[in-house]
Formats: C-alpha cells, sequence, structure tokens
C-alpha cells in the first residue's frame, strides 16, 4: 500500500512492518505525552514552545531508539567477518562525518577566532560523532546477535 509516508518505510516486509509498529507505538505515547501537558498546563505556567519541543524529542527518540535496539538495521550481518567489515564500515564513516563536518564548517563560517569557539565546535563535533558511532555500534551489534540466533 502506498501512502504519503511511503518513503519513511524500509521496502524489506518485515521492516516494513516493524517501523509501523515504531510509528503507532510513538503516536501513543505522543499521544499520552500531550493529555499529560494539558493536564499540567492548569496547574503549571508551561512554555508553549518548549513544550512542542519535548513532543518532538519524545517522538523521535523513541523511534530511533527502538529502531536501534531492535536489531533490524543490518540483516546481512551473521557472522563474525561480516561484524567486523561492518565495524570499520561504521568507524570510516564516522571519520568521514568529522572531516566533512569540519570542513563545510570552516567554509561557512570562518575558522574559530578564540580558544572557547574552538572548544565549542569540539565539543559539539565530538558529541554527534560520539553518538552516531555508538548508535550504529549498538545497532549492528543488536543485529549481529540476532542475526546468529537465527542461523
Amino acid at each position: 500500500m502506498k501512502s504519503w509516508i511511503s518513503f519513511l518505510i524500509p521496502e524489506d516486509e518485515y521492516k516494513e512492518k516493524k517501523m509501523l509498529y515504531f510509528f503507532s507505538e510513538g503516536a501513543i505515547l505522543l499521544f499520552l505525552f500531550l493529555i499529560t501537558m494539558i493536564i499540567c498546563n492548569k496547574y503549571f505556567d508551561l512554555n508553549l514552545d518548549m513544550v512542542l519541543m519535548f513532543c518532538i524529542a519524545v517522538f523521535l527518540i523513541y523511534v530511533f531508539g527502538r529502531y536501534i535496539l531492535s536489531g533490524i538495521e543490518y540483516t546481512d550481518i551473521a557472522t563474525e567477518q561480516a561484524y567486523k567489515k561492518e565495524l570499520k564500515v561504521i568507524c570510516i564513516k564516522t571519520i568521514n562525518f568529522v572531516v566533512i563536518f569540519m570542513l563545510l564548517y570552516f567554509i561557512f563560517t570562518g575558522l574559530p577566532s578564540n580558544q572557547m569557539e574552538w572548544i565549542e565546535i569540539l565539543g559539539l563535533l565530538l558529541s554527534l560523532s560520539f553518538l552516531w558511532f555508538f548508535t550504529s555500534f549498538i545497532s549492528l551489534k543488536r543485529s549481529y546477535m540476532k542475526n546468529k540466533e537465527l542461523l
């Protein structure tokens, strides 16, 4: 079935079904969070911008977290050799991200002018690259363990 959301759904039937579950669960969680915020708003003065940002974060973190922890991203990783090869690919992708990010940052904003700006950009870059590597590693590890059990 085609829908306007089809671009977010994988072609693999198993992955598609799981992703639809994740989106549905995230939507229900978001709905409950919104009801909670409506009730809390009667007793506390809540900032609308913050509530909306929390709503977006709740949905995205839940769906992304479930996808990462489900172990469905790397369906073809079942041997230790394939696992090590994909781990190297993840490391290379992370390094490429760091290099491209720094180049684009320097092109669009220029070189940082003082030590504090260097610390801020390096802190942001290290945090993002660590998050990227860590989530990819967890997903790979879960997929590997899951696929290994299926063999």
